[in-house]
């Protein structure tokens, strides 16, 4: 078994961590017809998405391009904002009509409006005398 230096260990995490995909936030709102999905994605353009509803998962993935190059000499103090590729998938607590979707960016907000499908119907059983 080949022992890694604590040197190379940490540089196998950072270069993990430089390219993992960012988590997008989300909220989740349900009103008495549909099911809504929220999410500031400032500057992040509709050909850029890719949403897809399979069952009751949602997920949304997208790009957010950096318009910034960034030189050698730059100094970077705070960075908090995340640049590249991007996903969210959520289990949605109630069914939907998929063919009922609308995803609409408007202002760097994405929503997403989904009627909600009927629920199960309960099915009552019929009590039969023994003959």
């Amino acid at each position: 078994m080949s022992s890694m230096s604590q040197k190379d260990l940490s540089l196998g995490l950072s270069d993990w961590l430089s390219t993992q995909e960012g988590k997008l936030s989300i909220d989740v709102i349900e009103t008495r017809d549909e099911m809504i999905v929220r999410s500031a994605i400032a500057g992040v353009k509709t050909q850029d998405l890719d949403i897809t509803l399979l069952d009751d998962t949602l997920t949304i993935r997208g790009v957010r391009n950096h318009d910034y190059e960034e030189r050698t000499s730059d100094q970077i103090h705070v960075q908090e904002c995340h640049w590249g590729s991007f996903s969210r998938t959520v289990i949605l607590p109630n069914r939907v009509d998929a063919d009922t979707v609308e995803a609409t960016l408007k202002q760097g907000i994405l929503t997403i409006k989904m009627k909600k499908k009927e629920k199960d119907k309960k099915i009552s059983v019929l009590e039969i005398e023994d003959l």
